[in-house]
């Protein structure tokens, strides 16, 4: 047996046949009974103990993931835990006790704290959002074992309904907190992965009352401007930064739709993935994998006009960083909606800006496909590589699009070159 030791625990893979593998650790360490498990296809590693309790019943306890813990911090744990069994204590079922009488709210609460490291931050954050939001009001009190489908069906509709809409907290940072079909179908989503983890990891529910739900799905069109509202957007732009309105809003705005990134792309963009000079991001968190996307002449000017130190000399993390040291902009929807306002746009939505960055790439003949590599976006059937830097079509695509974005902001309404892109695929 090995030491479990975290350059052993770095060489573990899952097993070939999909069954669940057991590392004990040697004992060196003045602990038995410790090892780590290795699930079956997902190689997902959880350190555990095994003991037989008073009764002479053998148990196992997981004592929390790789990744979570060290090595050392689990070896610890397990000689704390194995110290109470000693004394007569059964972990296994004092946990099982707490768990059977475990809330909505301390459940969602657990599922948080156990994906760090595991999920990506950005979708923690949103999860976040949705449970303090959304569900810790509908449900957050009601005992997990408890819950039925019928009480899932009702949060969805409540939601959709917007009766948890409100004003976020005073100290909270962002704006309102909306209901609708696209939120209610969200959180649905997100509330069958934690009933989940309830199942499969906590094993204090046996079947998933959020199976089998159907999602209410938001259904509204494509929109995007169209070159005379462009024209009233950049317009409108120019005028609320004039009168003192919140420039890196307005600036994150513009790059929305010079990028055609979905809005936490930019928001949340470091200037550590943003190459100028080799006109390129990395985006090391997108909806899908890290991905490369290329920056076009208009978007490297916009960038260089953003400060990179905040008035003490300090180097700031972010791009669009907000008044709050080491953090971004979270709160434009108001902004934007200042925007659409005085530009008279109506019907219009922030991801909707994505939609006019390829309305215009369209207009300009590029392809489809080139346009779909340039905004990251996954085309069915089609196996694109956005693990290297951009090549030439997609550099010059971008370069277009964003040239011709900046142009129809500034009411420069001129025939942009019209290059054919198709033949280069």
């Amino acid at each position: 047996m090995p030491k479990l030791t975290k350059r052993f625990i770095d060489t573990l893979k899952p097993s070939p046949t999909g069954g669940d593998k057991v590392y004990w650790d040697d004992g060196s360490g003045s602990v038995t009974g410790f090892g780590v498990r290795v699930k079956g296809g997902s190689g997902v590693m959880s350190y555990l103990i095994q003991y037989r309790n008073t009764e002479g019943r053998s148990r196992r306890l997981t004592l929390g993931k790789a990744g979570t813990l060290t090595p050392e911090q689990a070896r610890a744990l397990a000689i704390e835990k194995l110290a109470e069994v000693s004394k007569g204590a059964d972990p296994v079922a004092e946990r099982t006790q707490l768990r059977s009488s475990m809330t909505i709210k301390e459940l969602c609460l657990l599922y948080l704290e156990q994906s760090k490291g595991h999920v990506r931050d950005s979708t923690l954050r949103q999860d976040k959002s949705r449970i303090e939001s959304h569900v810790i009001p509908l449900l957050g009190s009601r005992a997990v074992g408890g819950i039925s489908s019928d009480d899932i069906r009702k949060m969805q509709s409540d939601i959709a309904a917007g009766k948890t809409a409100a004003k976020r907290r005073p100290e909270g940072r962002g704006g309102m907190r909306q209901g609708g079909k696209g939120v209610a179908g969200r959180t649905l989503g997100m509330m069958h992965i934690i009933l989940e983890f309830a199942k499969n990891e906590l094993k204090i529910i046996k079947e998933n009352p959020a199976t089998g739900i159907r999602k209410l799905a938001e259904k509204r069109p494509a929109r995007h401007l169209d070159e005379n509202e462009l024209a009233a957007f950049g317009k409108a732009l120019s005028e609320l930064e004039a009168e003192g309105d919140n420039k890196t809003g307005l600036d994150a705005i513009r790059a929305l739709l010079m990028t055609g990134c979905r809005r936490e792309e930019i928001l949340s963009l470091p200037w550590s993935w943003v190459k100028l000079k080799g006109r390129f991001m990395r985006l090391e968190h997108t909806k899908t994998e890290a991905q490369f996307r290329p920056l076009g002449s208009a978007v490297i000017r916009l960038f260089q006009s953003r400060p990179q130190k905040d008035k003490d000399g300090n180097d700031l993390t972010y791009v669009f960083a907000s008044g709050d040291r080491g953090h971004y902009l979270v709160g434009i929807r108001k902004i934007f909606l200042r925007v659409c306002e005085r530009a008279g746009i109506k019907d219009f939505r922030i991801h909707d800006l994505r939609h006019t960055f390829a309305g215009v790439g369209a207009g300009l003949n590029i392809s489809s496909l080139v346009i779909a590599a340039v905004i990251g976006h996954k085309v069915k059937g089609i196996t694109a590589d956005y693990a290297t830097p951009p090549d030439a079509a997609t550099l010059a695509a971008a370069d277009l699009i964003s040239e011709r974005m900046d142009a129809l902001l500034r009411g420069e309404n001129t025939c942009a070159e019209i290059i054919n892109f198709r033949g280069a695929m």
